[in-house]
């Protein structure tokens, strides 16, 4: 996805560089998704929590590199650039994208996922790919009604 960003010149060392930082910040909060049930300023608080604490851990020496994470976090909850936006939408097309795997490894339909990113892309390549998986999944779950032939 980002080799994407860097064919449309956008900050793709952003998108890299965030996406990397958010994989050592999931670890401290937890990956929190929809089928979870937490509110969303619950979210918020966890996650500046985590934030607070990895930026801690970074601390001393390290004090530039956490002063960048607290400036992306800032940005990215913010959407206050195109690759923000970016992430957001890469992290919502990456959600999907496994629940519809998961439905067909184990024939469960995974609704809850789907409706939950619905009408929330911002980007037109977010907006696109979501189209994209929802179309394969609505053509699969048709066959499945269909039945055996």
């Amino acid at each position: 996805m980002y080799i994407w960003l860097a064919q449309k010149h956008t900050r793709c060392t952003y998108g890299l560089s965030f996406r990397l930082r958010f994989s050592i910040f999931t670890a401290i909060v937890g990956d929190i998704t929809p089928s979870c049930g937490v509110p969303k300023e619950e979210k918020s608080r966890r996650e500046q929590a985590a934030l607070t604490e990895m930026c801690k851990i970074l601390g001393g020496g390290m004090r530039a590199a956490a002063e960048e994470i607290q400036e992306l976090w800032l940005e990215y909850e913010n959407n206050a650039s195109l690759e923000a936006n970016l992430v957001k939408d890469f992290d919502k097309v990456e959600l999907i994208l496994q629940a519809l795997e998961y439905e067909l490894e184990h024939g469960k339909v995974l609704n809850e996922f789907f409706l939950s990113t619905e009408g929330k892309f911002q980007t037109e390549i977010g907006k696109s790919w979501a189209r994209e998986i929802n179309s394969r999944r609505n053509s699969i779950l048709a066959e499945k009604r269909k039945g055996p032939k």
